[in-house]
């Protein structure tokens, strides 16, 4: 009998988790061939969720409940319930009941024939700034990790095993699981479904998270932005040769030569800003390097129900 893993990363869901999960069991109940077992991680969120999904797994063995030490943010959580997940399919999904479980097997269906399946929705039921977050980071995976054009990105995901078998060799902190999604396998396809509204609560996605979600994006796995410090370096120096020049040259045809303050200003402004923000991005690179020299953890597991010592990783 094959099995299916769902992997929940949790924050701030207390109201809705156990309608999720409550969902799940009742659709993989339809298909009598296939097993499943529930992942949740509590990472670390201010309500009490922890509590909610203890009990939860306390009632049922094949719910499997992780608790962080500390709040590690949603990739964090993710590579948590991946380092635990047996199943010869994964499904990653939010806890908010926004993911169509009625679609499931509808993904599933194609998942079997491809390494990786994504949800796509064509209207998403959620924030303007929401969207706009998601719209940058699909641009910024485009240019910098050679994301096709045409594939989404998605919470709600089916994976193969295989692909999180390798997914989770990456051990180094500020994990960024669509990059390591995209080193594994170009077998990656979207399937059309249809998205559902938030019933409870709001979203917990906040610009600071969309900054991080940004950064850890674009210096996880491209040098890019560092080569381009390096040509924007070189346009300036450029403009600045050429506008030397032209000094020269004016400074020899007329006499009188107005010296303009606010100009000066605003290019040494300009040129300072560049310089100061091309080192902050190297600055960001040699502290990733150096906090990875150091093995800061993904994640670090405060307490597990129904994960075996063999299960666990921290």
């Amino acid at each position: 009998m094959k099995k299916i893993s769902f992997v929940i990363p949790c924050y701030g869901s207390e109201l809705t988790i156990g309608g999720v999960v409550e969902e799940i069991i009742s659709k993989v109940k339809e298909k009598k061939e296939y097993d499943y077992e529930i992942i949740l991680v509590n990472d670390q969120s201010y309500d009490n969720v922890w509590e909610v999904i203890s009990k939860i797994a306390h009632k049922n063995d094949k719910i499997k409940a992780l608790n962080l030490s500390k709040n590690m943010n949603k990739p964090g959580a993710l590579m948590a319930g991946l380092s635990i997940a047996k199943g010869d399919f994964v499904t990653l999904l939010d806890d908010d009941g926004q993911c169509p479980m009625n679609e499931f097997w509808t993904m599933f269906d194609c998942a079997l024939k491809h390494d990786v399946v994504m949800a796509k929705y064509p209207v998403k039921k959620q924030s303007a700034f929401k969207n706009f977050g998601s719209f940058v980071n699909k641009k910024m995976a485009e240019v910098l990790i050679g994301k096709p054009k045409k594939l989404y990105f998605n919470n709600f995901s089916i994976i193969k095993s295989y692909v999180v078998k390798e997914i989770i060799k990456y051990d180094k902190p500020y994990p960024y699981v669509e990059g390591l999604i995209l080193r594994v396998t170009n077998d990656i396809v979207n399937v059309t479904v249809e998205e559902r509204k938030r019933s409870i609560g709001k979203s917990n996605f906040t610009f600071k998270k969309m900054l991080k979600m940004w950064i850890n994006g674009f210096t996880s796995f491209s040098v890019k932005p560092l080569r381009l410090s390096t040509y924007i370096g070189f346009i300036c120096a450029f403009i600045g040769f050429i506008y030397g020049i032209y000094i020269v040259i004016e400074k020899f045809t007329n006499s009188i030569t107005v010296v303009g303050y606010s100009s000066l200003m605003a290019a040494i402004l300009f040129i300072g800003g560049l310089i100061l923000m091309m080192l902050g991005l190297i600055g960001e690179y040699v502290g990733r390097i150096y906090i990875s020299i150091n093995r800061a953890p993904q994640y670090v597991v405060k307490e597990s129900i129904n994960v075996g010592d063999s299960d666990e990783k921290v």
